[in-house]
């Protein structure tokens, strides 16, 4: 089984982060790969990993960062693969900031699709839609997560009307 999706983060520390991402995609029996790289510490390894994704049969790529958070830009620049850029708020973080803006502002003609501050969950449902525009099973899967959801909030305004308040009407 080869992956359709990378799942890259500039060191393992960001696994709680990104894990998330991962099991979405297990969830929806999506194969994946996860690898940690760093756009500062090992750079050739990046730029070798990134021009080869596409000829590996990767589809997609998340790529996650804290600080600076070079590599979604990087890969993105290397790669004709959509990426999905989540900023980790990391220990030598700005609060996230510097992550979300390093991720999010990257220049014409490099886009990277940018989730919140250790949004890796996002990341793995926008890498399964950007999956399903082109498979119709995944598509349904894809669906009926989006139809459950709709039922958890319907469950939650059942058990909000339960709540009592003296001048609630």
């Amino acid at each position: 089984m080869k992956p359709l999706v990378s799942i890259v983060m500039g060191s393992a520390s960001d696994m709680p982060v990104m894990s998330a991402a991962a099991k979405f995609l297990n969830d929806m029996q999506i194969p994946f790969e996860i690898n940690a790289l760093s756009a500062h510490r090992v750079p050739e390894m990046v730029v070798d990993f990134a021009k080869k994704l596409h000829a590996r049969g990767v589809k997609v790529v998340i790529a996650g960062a804290g600080g600076a958070a070079h590599l979604p830009g990087i890969i993105a620049a290397l790669t004709p693969a959509p990426v999905i850029g989540v900023p980790v708020k990391s220990s030598n973080s700005m609060d996230g900031w510097d992550s979300v803006l390093s991720i999010l502002q990257m220049p014409s003609g490099i886009p990277v699709a940018t989730v919140a501050l250790d949004g890796a969950y996002n990341a793995g449902i926008l890498a399964a839609q950007i999956l399903a525009a082109g498979d119709a099973a995944l598509f349904k899967k894809i669906q009926q997560f989006k139809h459950d959801l709709s039922k958890k909030i319907a469950k939650a305004n059942d058990e909000l009307q339960k709540v009592a308040f003296e001048y609630k009407v």
